[in-house]
């Protein structure tokens, strides 16, 4: 078991090194990662020397991409919610820029890398919520949820996986006499990207974490069908989808 979830790894790995090109702009390194934003582009950040140290950014555009798209961060909940989601990669706002930052040393210039792209796909699935078309937040939809079914939990756990990268996940829920912890993210937009995080995200966690834990995706189906692709890849890695139009059906398993 452990040889087969090391070449899952180690085929993550080679499939991000191959994919991920450099090119020189002006005084920064352009990195473009293969990771798809929503309009099926690779995300790219920028990264500049600053002593000892480098500066990486996404150049504000992940920001200013959701506000030209009708999704303004401007009001007290989304503000809140920005910074809480920033925070737990470690990545902050520019707030003259509104450009997505971390400073890097040599030593974990991979870690805050991984970091940067994170919170740009994580921020860009929270927040491409046009008011015309969503009325709320699906985070704080299935927080409310969890509230009311009277599932307890621990809100935004970031966890070290084998490879030292940190995961975050949106709720933890823990062992009881019947059921061991269970890991739960929300996913606004279910696609292959998304999938391939939180995959990512498990096989490098559950090494770390206690043997029965199970991982959980809590998928946004509301005026769209949720991807057959996306929920079969999650079950290959035994990561159980739970479309949100059907969430009664789990209520008692992850209130248990």
């Amino acid at each position: 078991m452990i040889d087969s979830i090391q070449a899952l790894v180690e085929d993550y790995r080679k499939w991000l090194r191959e994919e991920t090109t450099l090119r020189a702009v002006d005084d920064y390194v352009e990195i473009t990662t293969p990771y798809l934003d929503r309009h099926n582009d690779c995300l790219q950040i920028l990264a500049r020397r600053q002593g000892d140290r480098f500066l990486l950014t996404d150049d504000s555009y992940v920001v200013e991409d959701l506000e030209l798209s009708g999704c303004r961060l401007d009001t007290p909940r989304r503000e809140s919610l920005l910074r809480t989601t920033l925070n737990g990669f470690g990545v902050h706002k520019n707030e003259d820029t509104q450009a997505l930052e971390v400073v890097a040393s040599k030593e974990d210039f991979a870690l805050q890398k991984h970091n940067l792209v994170q919170a740009m796909l994580a921020v860009n699935d929270l927040f491409y919520l046009a008011s015309s078309t969503v009325l709320s937040l699906f985070n704080e939809d299935v927080a409310a949820w969890l509230d009311l079914s009277r599932i307890r939990y621990t809100p935004s756990v970031k966890l070290s996986g084998a490879s030292g990268f940190d995961h975050r996940f949106d709720y933890v829920i823990p062992k009881s006499d019947s059921h061991p912890e269970r890991l739960l993210r929300t996913i606004n937009q279910p696609n292959r990207d998304s999938a391939q995080s939180l995959v990512f995200s498990w096989i490098d966690t559950r090494g770390t974490r206690p043997q029965q834990s199970r991982a959980y995706a809590m998928l946004n189906d509301d005026s769209r069908l949720t991807a057959a692709n996306v929920e079969k890849a999650l079950q290959r890695y035994g990561i159980r989808p739970i479309s949100w139009s059907k969430r009664e059906e789990w209520r008692e398993e992850l209130a248990a």
